[in-house]
């Protein structure tokens, strides 16, 4: 309601002065609230206008005198506000003075970063601090997947059937104990010679992976348990596809061809294992706060290695879908993924430190 509006309300009530007593308020109550009214008017008006010029073009643009003022005519209408609700003046003065101290509110508390400064503040200093704070927890979401890639490598030597049991054949595209080593290679080295099936390819195993990062970070809540057995059960396909290639002599070739990408993407799941982890524990061993308040504060952290894990997703599906078959070279692959690693590594171990 704005300050017109309400002046039409008011000659149409003091036309009307029976429906004002039927409300409680008598003729000397409508020349106390004309007279409070007139004395703040200019002062609510001017207040007006300053919040439309903030909503419109933000406060960080406007000069230091409007600033202090839309500061200063914020207080005054709180304390009008107070005042009114105290001598009980009619609903709709009370109405509008009540939605101009919330915009005033909003226009000085509120926070006034835009999206580019969120970013930037994540990026530069929010998620680096998170993944500090939690290198406990990523460190056993490393430890998960490196403990079912172990798990899945021997099992993989004791009987090839345990391949088919972990290893989904969307991923496994057709390679399997019965295939040749020159199809095994030729997967490795051959590139696709007008790159159609890249794009179709990086897509669905960044999908694959995305809901595998959601489900060991969403279920990690539930006692961990979940992210656990999901974080290991994905690293036993893993090391049975690495099992298939080093009886076949392909351990080394295999491994560029996967570290071109897999550096990114795995640690990518183990990160979000990490959050999921966090949060189970808050549930766990809450100490002195009560569930509610430790999962809040686990919360905060959490959510940010979600968000790394999501980032790091998407980096890892473009080397995946391109980088990985369009780089023959063995050498340069394993020097491309290890060398992103490092600078995820350099990120999180660097990243919003303060300068002494």
């Amino acid at each position: 309601m704005s300050l017109g509006q309400l002046g039409s309300s008011g000659q149409k009530n003091q036309a009307q002065p029976g429906r004002h007593l039927d409300q409680g308020m008598n003729g000397q109550d409508l020349m106390r609230s004309a007279r409070f009214r007139k004395e703040r008017e200019a002062d609510w008006r001017r207040l007006e206008t300053l919040l439309l010029a903030a909503e419109r073009k933000g406060l960080q643009r406007m000069g230091f005198a409007d600033a202090r003022d839309l500061a200063s005519l914020y207080r005054q209408a709180t304390t009008s506000l107070a005042i009114a609700r105290e001598i009980s003046l009619d609903k709709a003065l009370l109405g509008y003075l009540e939605a101009l101290t919330a915009r005033a509110y909003l226009c000085v508390y509120a926070p006034q970063e835009r999206l580019g400064g969120l970013v930037t503040r994540f990026l530069a200093r929010s998620a680096p601090q998170a993944m500090r704070r939690s290198w406990v927890y990523v460190l056993l979401g490393f430890l998960c997947m490196g403990l079912g890639v172990l798990a899945g490598y021997l099992l993989y030597f004791e009987n090839t059937d345990w391949y088919y049991v972990f290893m989904p054949s969307e991923l496994a595209g057709g390679r399997g104990p019965d295939v040749t080593n020159e199809a095994l290679r030729s997967v490795i080295y051959d590139q696709d010679p007008d790159g159609s099936g890249l794009g179709a390819f990086a897509t669905y195993l960044f999908s694959h992976n995305t809901r595998i990062a959601i489900f060991v970070f969403g279920l990690g809540v539930f006692a961990c348990a979940p992210a656990i057995l999901l974080t290991f059960y994905n690293g036993l396909g893993l090391g049975a596809f690495f099992a298939l290639h080093v009886e076949r002599g392909l351990g080394v070739d295999l491994g560029g061809w996967l570290s071109i990408h897999g550096v990114t993407e795995l640690s990518a799941i183990c990160i979000a294992c990490g959050g999921g982890l966090k949060l189970g524990t808050a549930v766990l061993f809450p100490g002195d706060r009560s569930r509610i308040d430790a999962l809040r504060l686990a919360g905060h952290d959490a959510v940010k290695l979600a968000l790394v894990a999501a980032l790091m997703l998407v980096a890892a599906a473009l080397l995946e879908g391109f980088g990985r078959q369009l780089i023959q070279d063995m050498t340069t692959r394993y020097a491309i993924g290890w060398g992103v690693g490092a600078l995820w590594l350099a990120w999180f171990a660097l990243g919003g430190r303060r300068r002494r």
